[in-house]
């Protein structure tokens, strides 16, 4: 399907696309500038225009929108400690001295056999499963016994191909793909906690963390190595579409102006999005629960070739 045109033939105006006259653009453009210095030569800079003017008269839609699967992440809270005990068993790590840059590391059941992160601990947690998916979210806050907070963020991987424990729990019989929800695996676990240690092993890939220095109001960081916003940024395969762009997003009924600032291991294609959705419980209970389908529309500047 070509991309939709005005009536001079040209890449039609976003202000076209359907729900975008009742969205708060003035949010939009607050998570275009985080990241607008790090686009490529060309790439519109938002001055002093008003947020729907800069995107109206700056960017067009010179590709039909993709069709996929939209999903939520979010940044876990979480208590911890800076040192073990009988409650707090499962740490968070840092990258090894010797994690190559290209090539595969140990796999997730090959660090645990050898204990290969040891003295590379960052923090400890009282969960296993929530140690996991610390990894899975990328970035956490923890919440030390004296009251202070640390922030902690993507640091590296092992390099190995990531595999979903929901879609293993299906594979076994253990939950139906209509159910197979964070809680859905959380309940899963606390019936079956022998086997846990071995679910979690069948995603070989182990994801590594540093201190990050943020602000308490902030995102997390995203790929783009910039704080990423609630409910407007995303994160996409950088194959389709550019780290930076704007992006109408369109699922269960609303439209939404988000910005491409992260990436992920299991986001590939076109349509392909997961959508940040904010830090703390709550958070994690909509992202949890957000598996629906969808359609993202990349916007390109003006004269831009598709």
């Amino acid at each position: 399907m070509p991309a939709p045109k005005d009536s001079s033939g040209e890449c039609a105006s976003p202000a076209l696309l359907s729900g975008w006259a009742k969205d708060d653009l003035d949010a939009a453009l607050a998570a275009y500038r985080v990241t607008q210095d790090l686009l490529p030569e060309g790439w519109p800079r938002a001055g002093d225009d008003a947020a729907r003017h800069f995107f109206e008269s700056a960017f067009r839609i010179a590709l039909p929108g993709s069709e996929g699967l939209l999903t939520g992440y979010y940044e876990p809270e979480l208590d911890g400690r800076l040192s073990p005990d009988a409650r707090f068993r499962f740490a968070l790590y840092g990258p090894p001295c010797d994690l190559p840059a290209t090539a595969l590391w140990f796999s997730r059941a090959e660090i645990e056999d050898g204990n290969l992160l040891a003295g590379r601990e960052l923090v400890w947690l009282e969960s296993r499963l929530e140690a996991f998916l610390a990894q899975v979210q990328g970035s956490v806050r923890v919440r030390l016994a004296d009251g202070r907070r640390l922030r902690l963020g993507f640091a590296g991987k092992n390099g190995h191909p990531y595999a979903s424990i929901g879609k293993e729990l299906i594979r076994r019989g253990e939950l139906d793909a209509e159910n197979a929800s964070v809680a859905a695996i959380r309940d899963w676990a606390a019936r079956n906690p022998g086997l846990l240690p071995g679910l979690l092993r069948t995603n070989a890939s182990f994801v590594f963390f540093r201190h990050l220095d943020l602000p308490p109001e902030s995102g997390p960081l995203g790929t783009l190595g910039r704080p990423v916003t609630a409910l407007r940024s995303i994160a996409v395969d950088p194959d389709h579409v550019p780290l930076g762009a704007p992006v109408w997003v369109e699922w269960q009924g609303q439209g939404r102006l988000m910005i491409a600032q992260d990436t992920g291991s299991a986001i590939k294609g076109a349509g392909r999005g997961d959508i940040f959705l904010g830090s703390g419980a709550e958070a994690g209970q909509a992202a949890g629960a957000l598996k629906a389908p969808g359609r993202m529309t990349v916007l390109l500047p003006c004269g831009a070739a598709p």
